[in-house]
């Protein structure tokens, strides 16, 4: 049975979150800092001091650029809200927004284990975020205007599950090996890789 929505389309929530993720990239930025008035050996250390700086930047911008294009795609197959999409989503926006926090910790921290595990944990809850969005719109069609998921739907699941298990399994390793457990995050490259190319096939 077909029901109608009273909280109309996407389209607020979709520009909500381009605002959203739009400002924390820029806050990324902010802990990107050379004091004035350096010696020529101070200016040097301050630029290698940056470093850390650098790499938890490139981190952040890249999964928080693969979760705005991963929203993206999620609203792509959205028609109607609800209030629960709209709960979810403003769950997974408010993490996306603290994650320059947590990115200072990897940045300033990255070798105690504590900021490793805060770090996954906020990417975790992000992706959960977005999967449950995707879970609602799998039991309750008539958000997404079809009766069957479109084709593909099915790997886009499996693609955000693997985010949040991989991190999830990360945070326990973070707290007993540290910085170690990261590396447990390019586990997700070749997986990726490989259900990216199943769901070009598929379409």
């Amino acid at each position: 049975m077909w029901k109608s929505n009273p909280d109309g389309g996407p389209e607020r929530l979709i520009a909500l979150a381009d605002s959203v993720f739009a400002i924390a990239v820029t806050l990324l930025v902010l802990d990107f800092y050379v004091p004035r008035g350096l010696s020529s050996d101070g200016y040097d250390d301050a630029l290698h001091e940056l470093i850390p700086n650098l790499g938890a930047y490139a981190l952040s911008v890249l999964v928080l650029g693969a979760f705005w294009r991963e929203h993206r795609r999620i609203f792509g197959y959205v028609r109607q809200v609800d209030g629960q999409v709209i709960t979810l989503s403003i769950v997974g926006l408010s993490v996306a927004a603290l994650l320059p926090f947590p990115t200072k910790l990897l940045s300033e921290y990255g070798r105690e284990p504590e900021s490793v595990a805060i770090y996954a944990a906020a990417v975790a809850a992000l992706g959960a975020a977005d999967l449950a969005v995707l879970l609602v719109l799998v039991r309750r069609p008539w958000l997404r205007g079809a009766k069957q998921p479109p084709e593909g739907f099915g790997l886009f699941v499996l693609d955000l599950s693997v985010t949040v298990v991989v991190f999830v399994a990360s945070i326990p390793l973070a707290l007993v090996y540290g910085e170690t457990a990261m590396w447990l995050w390019l586990v997700m490259a070749p997986v990726k890789v490989a259900i990216g190319r199943r769901a070009r096939r598929a379409r």
